[in-house]
């Protein structure tokens, strides 16, 4: 259905994302803030293109999206009105986390986040039915894609203003994560059970302390624990299952890519299958348990604590289906978007 209201879209795009230590135990990329200035004018160019009407960002303490506007070339003409959330920053992951509740409040049609795993699991805790189209700019990028700006503007605008048909957004998979009978935190991807007390630096990286992981997908071109599972026992965005594994540090019968530029031999049981709905219990205690590839939850001498799959994730946009659902219902040639390009 069609929005009868001027559509908004929302942007959080992290500055901290694509920066964490895995850049020095591994090869992975330093997504520099300035590219992601260049990818979020490509993405309010593409929304501009739509007739979507508002955009709220996050604020951050790099400009991103500010940058993105100014460096405008004067024949680049914005029909948007642009605004930046009113929150306090913490120059936290919470931010991402605040920005995601305030953007649901404000009614957005659609989220366009820019980060990896670890923002779109803070995004996922408050971002409610909003459907969010997330951008690869961190390491793990096993939920976002990668995927050219301009496109994923045209794909949120036509989200954002009911062209996009039912089937282009998916609800996805999720881990809930228990200590002592009480929620405490989700995972969208996986969580691994650490046999080690320290959290040190969040990033996880050494296979040595990993004694279980529990999976929502994975598959073999992912890359860190997620494709453990998918050079054993793929499991899908869309599969209505997820896995789990118990690990043996004095094995080595598998090979993973657990960071960019880091292959290492791992050894594991054999994949189980979980249903939605079910759980696993937390062994060894104490341990840490990772969340999307960094150290979150911590579990003391005598906790109690499980792990459920359910599917209670965010809704996402699969921008491929959205576009081609928009080309049948005539999106890119209404005439009010015709007339911002024929003046």
């Amino acid at each position: 259905m069609r929005m009868a209201a001027p559509a908004t879209v929302g942007i959080i795009a992290n500055p901290a994302s694509g920066k964490d230590i895995r850049r020095l135990v591994a090869y992975g990329t330093v997504f520099d803030n300035q590219e992601k200035v260049n990818i979020v004018r490509r993405v309010l160019l593409g929304l501009s293109g739509t007739g979507v009407e508002r955009v709220l960002y996050m604020p951050d303490y790099y400009g991103i999206v500010a940058k993105a506007v100014a460096g405008m070339r004067s024949r680049d003409s914005l029909n948007l009105k642009i605004a930046p959330l009113e929150m306090e920053l913490t120059a936290t992951q919470l931010d991402s986390c605040n920005a995601a509740a305030a953007l649901a409040e404000a009614g957005a049609g659609c989220i366009v986040t820019l980060g990896g795993d670890g923002t779109n699991r803070m995004v996922a805790k408050s971002c409610g039915n909003v459907p969010l189209l997330p951008i690869s700019t961190g390491t793990n990028n096993v939920f976002p894609f990668f995927l050219e700006g301009t496109i994923a503007g045209l794909a949120a605008g036509a989200v954002a203003q009911g062209y996009a048909g039912t089937d282009s957004v998916y609800r996805s998979k999720r881990l809930a994560v228990f200590r002592n009978g009480v929620p405490v935190d989700i995972a969208l991807i996986d969580a691994v059970v650490l046999d080690n007390p320290f959290v040190a630096s969040r990033a996880m990286w050494d296979v040595e302390d990993m004694r279980m992981a529990v999976f929502t997908r994975g598959e073999a071109h992912n890359i860190g624990i997620a494709s453990l599972l998918g050079t054993s026992t793929p499991v899908t965005v869309y599969d209505p299952w997820g896995a789990f594994v118990t690990l043996d540090p004095s094995k080595r019968d598998r090979v993973a890519a657990i960071a960019p530029g880091l292959l290492l031999p791992v050894g594991t049981s054999v994949p189980c299958r979980m249903e939605l709905g079910e759980s696993v219990e937390i062994a060894p205690v104490p341990c840490i348990v990772a969340l999307d590839g960094e150290r979150e939850v911590e579990f003391q001498e005598g906790d109690r604590g499980e792990i459920r799959l359910d599917r209670d994730g965010p809704n996402v946009v699969a921008p491929d289906r959205a576009l081609r659902n928009a080309v049948a219902d005539g999106f890119f040639s209404r005439p009010e978007v015709l007339g911002i390009h024929l003046q």
